[in-house]
C-alpha cells in the first residue's frame, strides 16, 4: 500500500488509459485522465475501427481488477476461423488445441463501458483537453486549443502517456539525447465496412467464427457484434493493381468485389456507401526506448509500442503492460524510479517480439490460411501437442491462450518452424502424418535442437 496518495495524470482515455486508471485508483492514487477528443460515450464512432479480439492476456488484466465479467457481457466467443475461398467454398480452422476461443468486442462499445467503470472507481475524466507538451522533470502538462498556446499548466507527481501511436508525451521524450525511435508504415491500408443484422436482429453468418477472405496481397475480415452486425475490415495496398488508389469508382468497386468476394454480395448491402464514406486508414509499427523518465513520466500501450493488428494482440499487449506495471508498484510502492526502470526492461523485449509476430501474421492470414500444406501443418502440430503437451505448444496458442512472454513465444516459434519445415518435406507426409514414425521424428528433431542450444 502506498505511503502517500500520489496525484497521477494519464494522457489518453482509450482502452489502456482507462484500465490503467482503474488499476491506479485501486492502489489509492488520485487519477485524472485527459483526452483531446470528446467523451466517447456522447459521439458517433468514426468508421475507423478494427474490432478487438480479446484473448487470455486481456482477460487476465480485466479479471485482476474485477471487471472481466462486465466485459464478457458484450463479448462474443470465436473458437475458429471461417475461411471464405475465392470459389465461394467455406472451410473452418479451430483456434485452440483444446477448444479455446478469442472474443470479438466492438472497440467503441468496450471503450464506452470502460470509461463508465473507471468513473465508478472514482477516476476523473477531462475530455476535450489537448495536451501539447510535458515538462519531464516536473511532470507538468501544457494544455490548450493549439500547440502555440496560450497554455494551461498543471503539475502532477507522475504523468503516464497512454495517448497512442502518435503520442504527445512520447513526442517530448523523443527530444531527449539518446532516445531511440522508429516507425514503419505498411503499404497496406484498411477501410471499415459493415454486414448489418438480419431483420430479426440475428447474424447473417456464423457469429462464433473469425471470418477471413484471404486473397494474397489483400483480404477481408469480419468480426461479430452483439447487435447482430459484423464489423468488416478490408486490408489492401494503397497503390498497385488491386489497391485503394485504383478502385476509385463505384463501377470498379462492384467489379472488384464480384471477382474476389462474390459471396458477400448479399451480406454487405451498403458496400458502395461504406467504401467511399469511410476513411482509408494506415497501419504503423512504432518502436522506441527508453519508455520512462526518472520517476516522473512513463509510456504505456501504443505510445510505447504500436503494432499492426494481424495477431489481435495490440490491446492485449497494452493490458499486459498494465499488469506488469501494477506488480512492480506492489513490489516497490515507494520507489517509482525502480518501478519504471524494471517495467521498461521487462516489457520492451516482449513488445518487440509481438511487433515481429504481428507483422509476420499478415502473411499467414492473407495467404497461408487458404493453403493445403499450411492446414496440414496445423493438424500435425495439434496432433503432436495432444501426444506431448509438455514438449510442444503451437505458436498461436502460446501467444493467444497463455501468459508466456511474447519474447519466449517468438524464440520457441522459430525453433518449431525449423522442425515443421523438415516434417513437411517428408515423402508422403500428406497421407502418413498421423503415425508413430512421424511422432518419433519430431521428438528426435526437438531433442537435437535442445542439444544445439
Amino acid at each position: 500500500m502506498l505511503t502517500q496518495n500520489k496525484d497521477v495524470a494519464i494522457a489518453g482515455a482509450g482502452l489502456v488509459g482507462t484500465l490503467l486508471g482503474i488499476y491506479l485508483k485501486k492502489k489509492n492514487y488520485k487519477v485524472t485522465i485527459f483526452d483531446r477528443s470528446a467523451d466517447i460515450r456522447k459521439v458517433k464512432f468514426s468508421g475507423r475501427s478494427i474490432n478487438l479480439a480479446m484473448s487470455t492476456r486481456g482477460w487476465n488484466a480485466l479479471d485482476r481488477v474485477g471487471i472481466g465479467d462486465e466485459i464478457r457481457k458484450i463479448a462474443i466467443p470465436m473458437d475458429k476461423r471461417a475461411i471464405h475461398l475465392k470459389d465461394g467454398s467455406l472451410t473452418f480452422q479451430p483456434y485452440g488445441i483444446n477448444g479455446e476461443a478469442i472474443y470479438s468486442i466492438s472497440r467503441s462499445g468496450l471503450n464506452r463501458l470502460m470509461v463508465d467503470l473507471a468513473e465508478k472507481e472514482g477516476v476523473d475524466f477531462k475530455f476535450n483537453q489537448k495536451i501539447w507538451d510535458v515538462n519531464l522533470d516536473t511532470a507538468t502538462l501544457y494544455m490548450g486549443e493549439n500547440e502555440h498556446g496560450p497554455f494551461k499548466q498543471k503539475t502532477f507527481d507522475m504523468v503516464l502517456g497512454a495517448d497512442g501511436a502518435f503520442s504527445r508525451i512520447r513526442h517530448r521524450m523523443q527530444r531527449q539525447n539518446r532516445f531511440d525511435y522508429s516507425q514503419y508504415f505498411l503499404n497496406i491500408g484498411y477501410k471499415e465496412l459493415t454486414i448489418p443484422a438480419n431483420a430479426d436482429g440475428s447474424h447473417k453468418i456464423d457469429s462464433n467464427s473469425f471470418h477471413i477472405w484471404p486473397r494474397g496481397e489483400f483480404m477481408l475480415i469480419a468480426l461479430s457484434n452483439d447487435d447482430g452486425s459484423f464489423t468488416c475490415t478490408l486490408f489492401m495496398p494503397f497503390e498497385g493493381e488491386n489497391s485503394f488508389e485504383k478502385i476509385d469508382t463505384e463501377e470498379k468497386l462492384t467489379v472488384f468485389f464480384n471477382e474476389y468476394f462474390s459471396d458477400t454480395k448479399d451480406l454487405i448491402p451498403n458496400l458502395q456507401h461504406d467504401y467511399f464514406a469511410n476513411p482509408t486508414s494506415s497501419l504503423v509499427t512504432m518502436q522506441c526506448y527508453p519508455w520512462t523518465y526518472k520517476d516522473k513520466v512513463a509510456l504505456i500501450g501504443d505510445s510505447a509500442h504500436a503494432i499492426v493488428p494481424f495477431y489481435g494482440q495490440g490491446m492485449n499487449a497494452g493490458f499486459e503492460d498494465i499488469t506488469a506495471l501494477s506488480d512492480l508498484l506492489d513490489k516497490f510502492p515507494d520507489d517509482i524510479q525502480t518501478v519504471f526502470k524494471n517495467y521498461q526492461e521487462i516489457r520492451k523485449p516482449n513488445a518487440d517480439a509481438i511487433a515481429e509476430l504481428s507483422y509476420r501474421n499478415f502473411i499467414e492470414m492473407s495467404t497461408k490460411t487458404a493453403d493445403a500444406d499450411f492446414l496440414l501443418q496445423k493438424k500435425i502440430e495439434a496432433w503432436f501437442t495432444k501426444q506431448h503437451p509438455d514438449k510442444w505448444l503451437p505458436l498461436y496458442d502460446r501467444v493467444t491462450f497463455s501468459l508466456n512472454p511474447y519474447e519466449d513465444a517468438l524464440a520457441i516459434g522459430d525453433l518449431q518452424k525449423k522442425v515443421m519445415d523438415k516434417v513437411m518435406q517428408l515423402p508422403n507426409i500428406h497421407k502418413n502424418w498421423q503415425t508413430t514414425e512421424i511422432e518419433n521424428y519430431i521428438l528426435k528433431l526437438l531433442s537435437k535442437n535442445k542439444a544445439d542450444q
